[in-house]
């Protein structure tokens, strides 16, 4: 006899950008529910409408008030739960929406960017014990205020992650418009493959570095309670990629996936003072302001003066620039520069830290195709290189080919 389940699912924006793709995600849906399984289905905006909202947003004013920005925001998803639901009813079956602040999806205060502190399940239970389908909105919760707050881009995955954890749930299925996680990004590398299966580790370094296939956040969760994560197509039933711990990994490979990300800026601080804790006042005041630097590195000067780079996300450019302005005085230093025509090229793999020979394999390969390598960076699993943008495409496909990820399931 088949095994019944407690099912979390989740549908992105792209799997429910219209009528049509909506009633086809409702289909999918009433599947598990008619093979008895319980179902909860965590639902993003349609399609594009997040950004079209922010233009809006943009056409009123510069400054929003963050309160507000989550008020308009999280109105994305009621239109798609809704309507998914009024879809499910169509069809004859029991169903039922939830926003985040009806869920009890429980947050802190940071508007724009809030963390789940608590999920009640209350309701939840209440709604699948009287065998409906219960379809959330994800992105979304209320703090303490009873205000709705968002989770930041991706936060759907974080959503439906933690509310599969809260529910102690069998499944964690998250749908979108891509058949599975690959070796590389397959509209870059034609021969990249997917992968069978991704340790968490593996997926958070991709998903930190440009793999658009799953928020960080959300794998950072799964690994938390263990709660294996199936990523697969909404448009097609082709088997998808699982991501797993590691220590139920066969084999280890040393890489699994090359990444490329576009979305990084160099920012170089002319002649700054070498002495102890210059260095440690700097970056403690980007980061109080919310600056997340990347790749660091040193260059000492002449006359007792350093020059400090740095990488960070292009869309927190301005704000960098200015805690430098505020710190200009403290710091004493020259002057700084700013390079956009940068990107990032990464490898990574739970093997590479116990194999000798992976960071020059990366090197000399790249240096043989006269990509020229700025910056360096490595951890346990991960190597990431800073190159000129325009070499971005041509480095992932020459990483790829490489290490021979066209041939990783084999």
């Amino acid at each position: 006899m088949k095994q019944l389940s407690l099912i979390v699912q989740k549908y992105g924006g792209s799997s429910v950008a219209n009528a049509d793709l909506i009633q086809n995600v409702a289909k999918r849906v009433i599947e598990g529910y008619e093979e008895g399984n319980q179902m909860i289905v965590v639902v993003s905006a349609m399609g594009d409408t997040t950004d079209h909202l922010i233009e809006l947003m943009a056409d009123i004013t510069d400054d929003p008030d963050p309160r507000e920005v989550d008020m308009l925001l999280t109105t994305g998803e009621q239109v798609s739960i809704a309507l998914l639901t009024m879809a499910i009813h169509a069809l004859g079956y029991p169903a039922i929406s939830l926003t985040g602040s009806q869920m009890k999806i429980k947050t802190n205060e940071n508007h724009n960017q809030a963390m789940i502190t608590d999920i009640d399940t209350t309701r939840l239970k209440k709604e699948l014990a009287e065998n409906k389908i219960v379809i959330v909105a994800g992105f979304q919760g209320v703090n303490e205020n009873q205000d709705f707050t968002t989770l930041g881009r991706g936060g759907s995955d974080t959503t439906t992650v933690a509310v599969a954890a809260a529910i102690n749930a069998d499944r964690c299925e998250i749908y979108s418009d891509v058949e599975g996680v690959y070796t590389a990004d397959p509209r870059i590398v034609k021969n990249a493959s997917k992968l069978d299966y991704i340790s968490y580790e593996e997926m958070l370094e991709l998903a930190n570095l440009g793999a658009n296939v799953l928020h960080p956040r959300a794998v950072e969760l799964a690994n938390t309670y263990n709660l294996k994560l199936y990523i697969a197509s909404s448009f097609n039933k082709t088997t998808g990629t699982i991501v797993r711990g590691d220590e139920k990994m066969e084999g280890k490979k040393n890489v699994v996936g090359a990444a490329s990300d576009l979305g990084e800026i160099k920012i170089t601080v002319e002649k700054v003072p070498d002495e102890p804790g210059i260095a440690g006042k700097m970056f403690r005041s980007l980061a109080d302001y919310g600056v997340n630097v990347d790749m660091i590195i040193q260059n000492l000067q002449r006359d007792e003066l350093n020059d400090i780079t740095f990488t960070i996300n292009q869309e927190q450019e301005k704000l960098a620039i200015k805690v430098l302005e505020n710190i200009r005085s403290e710091i004493r230093f020259n002057n700084y520069s700013i390079d956009r025509d940068v990107a990032k090229i990464s490898i990574v793999g739970a093997g590479m830290q116990s194999t000798p020979g992976i960071a020059a394999r990366m090197f000399t390969s790249l240096g043989e195709n006269n990509i020229n390598i700025g910056m360096i960076t490595t951890s346990e699993i991960k190597i990431s290189c800073l190159i000129k943008k325009d070499d971005a495409n041509k480095a992932l496909n020459v990483l790829h080919q490489e290490f021979k990820l066209d041939k990783i399931n084999d």
